[in-house]
């Protein structure tokens, strides 16, 4: 009874709670020019839309629920010259703030265009947050959402969040998550015009978020307009000839506009075919492209009235791939293909019912498909494959490995904002998701030693698993952002309350030692995992200082629940009671918790520069590893013995983050950025401790730097509007070198030192530098007469200085390891040439 009573509440959960950052605020006055006196009964509105509002008697507005994106702004009054403001940036989560001087008039005069200014600092802010709009996404030299995401500060290449693992940031569009909740990371991707503006927040995240630890990455999608726009993108990067290529050809295609006068679309699509950097690899094995990915996107928004709009979406991403290893290159159609697809049907209610009131529901159903080894489980060979003499490439043979992964998560959630007065806004919501989990996988892999070389007389390493579970989780949260002073000053509380049931039962496992390498296991029952409570608070505080400074400081508790492949895995009682899995579950993990602080201080000087340095401080438990459970001679494979994943392993992280920036500027913007940084912890992944056993090696207890250690980095961004409508935008990143773990050995079984402690990453590699250069020209400016309305060539270049950064180094120091392995390095330089015609 109390189960079901639970469950009662938990759905009641979201009808009794705005979309996770999707919408904004738009507040100003409305003043005389002359009088500077305020101007009651003014009219402001955006433009193509039919959202707007009116001032008070004090000449202030207040416009909510406002879709992020970048909007003309109207003000008028009558007796007075007509205002059109452009390039209002609406973000999420956040005000905008507008003061419009209206200049008297006695006759009717053309309206006055003037493009608005971005404020230097956002002052209603309690932590540390990037936006990005939809015109800055196409300038730069990116491919996509992480590509942005690794140009900010704190941030690794591969998207390591101040210190944090890349599993640890939650990716959401339109406010609903896109999360591959059995591997980890982002689960779809989105068409680069479908982007309408993006929001990356790395420290202090309000209590709406959750389920991550690091970073929170929430993308709004663009919606269509009161006119017709179509958009065709191509690019290609084997037109010059030469081997510095990747055969990459795209065909990106966008339409949006009015279906009639209350119900507008947009749509979008993607198409990209590539041979990857290991081309000329792949050709002696695989026709062309080997690598096919498409995204699709699509939405209706129905204006009902001016305060309610309703949503309905469709999103799609399909990628097919092959698995590359430079010891495989002999024998690459051993290796198996990868098909991921997924796709995303929401419903979108959005309700102004008053100037100070509003609430924000949503459906939606993510399903998640992934496929490893298109053949069936009977054609999957499970003996060793067969490798050359020196146990260098692997020359016959498949890898035995086939999987078939499903995940579909169903969603329901809400939100309602409420300004209580002009100093109060309340903010409370929740959701709750009904999961389908399932997974098959056969897995066999030989044991390695340290060195990388295989132990052919040991038996096969069993990772096979398949279950079915249906979880459920669910979050509430509660929110107060009391401005304490019209300056600025800003009191953040908030607390989030999340929970989690597994719906499964952990074995209990009894295994009896028969000799010194056997066990025999007995089932001698079950224990129901329990329902996961969590409660998380978050506190911030801002306040103005001297003529433009501001600060912010903010402590917060985050929880991220485990992977449920850490928590399914090998519970088959079948599979258990055979020993036929080296890798068992736990359906009872805690989930990771990570506390974190962060103080910030902001200067705006004259010119348009900001100025701000910032300091974070990261501590994270309850992170998952393997613990072994074997005697010292058993074997972890095959027959016998297993490992089981635990709660145990710490991290922590802090640094200095110094930022300059300079967002308005007739003909260079841009910023730069140094960031110093120690990230430390005894483990870099869930299944470290099953391979410290492989190698013979006890498992770490002291912290030492992970290989995302970056101390120190510089990076660089700049867009340049130059004469001829030439522009161009520039990133650059420098890094010193990142650990690795040197322990040589001159055979490869046995290392030079016997006596030398094993030490996890006690070297560096060398530094890194890559820069990367976007140039445009437009020949047809917008809102041109003809068929066309703008064209846009450009050239991108990654790598442009053609720098050798080095990726790994083997337990030897060797870049690229005995073979030389050319994914040792990263990229050599690559130009695309694309073109971008608006109709």
């Amino acid at each position: 009874m109390k189960t079901i009573r639970f469950y009662i509440i938990a759905m009641l959960l979201p009808l009794t709670a705005l979309l996770a950052g999707t919408n904004g605020i738009l507040e100003g006055l409305v003043i005389d020019k002359v009088t500077n006196q305020p101007l009651p009964g003014a009219t402001v509105f955006l433009r193509g839309t039919n959202i707007g509002g009116v001032t008070d008697m004090n000449g202030r507005f207040s416009i909510n629920n406002i879709p992020a994106g970048v909007y003309t702004v109207q003000s008028s009054f009558v007796g007075y010259h007509t205002i059109v403001i452009n390039g209002v940036d609406i973000k999420p989560d956040l005000k905008t703030k507008l003061t419009v001087a209206l200049q008297p008039t006695s006759v009717e005069l053309p309206s006055m265009t003037i493009t608005a200014e971005r404020p230097p600092i956002q002052k209603d802010v309690t932590g540390t947050m990037y936006s990005v709009n939809e015109n800055t996404f196409t300038a730069l030299p990116v491919n996509s959402i992480q590509d942005v995401l690794a140009l900010q500060p704190g941030v690794t290449l591969e998207n390591n969040v101040r210190g944090g693992k890349t599993t640890e940031v939650l990716y959401l569009i339109d406010g609903l998550p896109v999360q591959n909740v059995i591997d980890g990371g982002a689960g779809s991707e989105l068409s680069q015009s479908a982007i309408g503006s993006l929001s990356m927040q790395t420290g202090g995240f309000d209590p709406e978020y959750g389920n991550a630890l690091s970073g929170v990455v929430n993308i709004v999608t663009r919606r269509g307009g009161d006119s017709l726009r179509l958009n065709v993108r191509a690019e290609k990067d084997d037109l010059f000839g030469g081997k510095q290529y990747d055969r990459r050809n795209e065909l990106e295609i966008s339409a949006g506009g009015p279906l009639r006068e209350d119900l507008f679309y947009f749509a979008s699509a993607n198409a990209l075919f590539t041979d990857t950097r290991f081309w000329q690899e792949y050709q002696r094995f695989f026709s062309s492209p080997v690598e096919k990915s498409f995204h699709g996107f699509a939405k209706l928004d129905y204006l009902y009235s001016q305060p309610l709009r309703v949503s309905a979406q469709l999103l799609y991403s399909s990628r097919a791939s092959r698995d590359y290893e430079y010891s495989w290159r002999y024998n690459l159609s051993g290796l198996p293909d990868r098909f991921q697809q997924g796709y995303r049907a929401a419903l979108i209610v959005s309700h102004t019912v008053s100037e100070s009131f509003f609430y924000t529901a949503s459906l939606s159903r993510y399903v998640l498909d992934q496929e490893i080894n298109s053949r069936s489980r009977s054609a999957i060979d499970t003996t060793m494959y067969t490798w050359d003499f020196f146990l260098q490439y692997i020359v016959g043979g498949n890898r035995s490995w086939r999987a078939r992964k499903q995940q579909v998560q169903n969603l329901a959630k809400a939100d309602i904002t409420w300004r209580m007065n002009e100093h109060h806004l309340f903010k409370i919501g929740g959701e709750v998701t009904f999961q389908e989990i399932y997974a098959d996988v056969l897995r066999y892999e030989p044991q390695v030693n340290i060195y990388g070389k295989p132990f052919v007389n040991k038996p096969l390493l069993n990772q096979s698993t398949d279950y079915e579970y249906f979880p459920r989780n669910g979050s509430a949260y509660i929110q107060d952002k009391i401005e304490l002073s019209n300056d600025g000053m800003l009191l953040n509380l908030g607390m989030r309350y999340e929970f989690l049931d597994p719906r499964a039962s952990r074995p209990l496992v009894e295994r009896v030692s028969l000799t010194s390498d056997e066990y025999q296991t007995n089932i001698v029952g079950s224990a129901k995992a329990t329902i996961k409570h969590l409660f998380s608070p978050r506190i911030g505080f801002a306040a103005p200082f001297a003529e433009s400074g501001y600060l912010f400081i903010n402590y917060g508790q985050y929880y991220q629940f485990p992977l449920f492949d850490y928590l399914y895995s090998g519970l088959n009682n079948v599979a258990l009671k055979k020993n036929t899995g080296a890798l068992v579950g736990n359906p009872d993990l805690k989930p990771e918790v990570t506390r974190s602080w962060e103080m910030s201080l902001k200067y705006a000087l004259k010119n348009d520069l900001v100025l701000s340095a910032t300091y974070f401080h990261k501590e994270t438990e309850n992170q998952v590893d393997i613990k072994t459970f074997v005697p010292t001679n058993a074997r972890v494979a095959g027959d016998y013995g297993f490992a089981e994943f635990v709660n145990n392993p710490f991290a922590s992280s802090n640094g200095i983050e110094l930022l300059c920036s300079k967002e308005n500027g007739d003909w260079l913007t841009g910023s730069v950025s140094y960031t110093y940084m120690v990230a430390e912890g005894v483990s870099e992944n869930a299944r470290d401790g099953l391979q410290y056993y492989q190698w013979g090696v006890p498992s770490p207890t002291h912290p030492f730097p992970l290989s995302w250690d970056q101390r120190h980095t510089l990076k660089a961004v700049a867009f340049v509007q130059l004469p001829w409508d030439i522009s161009a935008s520039a990133s650059w990143m420098f890094h010193t070198g990142r650990p690795y773990t040197f322990y040589p050995s001159k055979d490869g079984f046995t290392p030079d030192d016997p006596l030398a402690e094993f030490e996890p990453n006690n070297a560096r590699m060398s530094d890194f530098s890559h820069l990367n250069v976007k140039i445009s020209r437009q020949f047809i400016q917008p809102g041109s007469d003809g068929w066309l309305s703008s064209l846009v060539l450009y050239a991108d270049c990654r790598n442009l200085l053609n720098d050798r950064n080095v990726l790994w180094l083997d337990s030897g120091g060797k870049i690229g390891g005995e073979l030389g392995d050319i994914s040792a390095w990263d990229n050599y330089r690559r130009i695309r040439i694309g073109v971008t015609a608006s109709l």
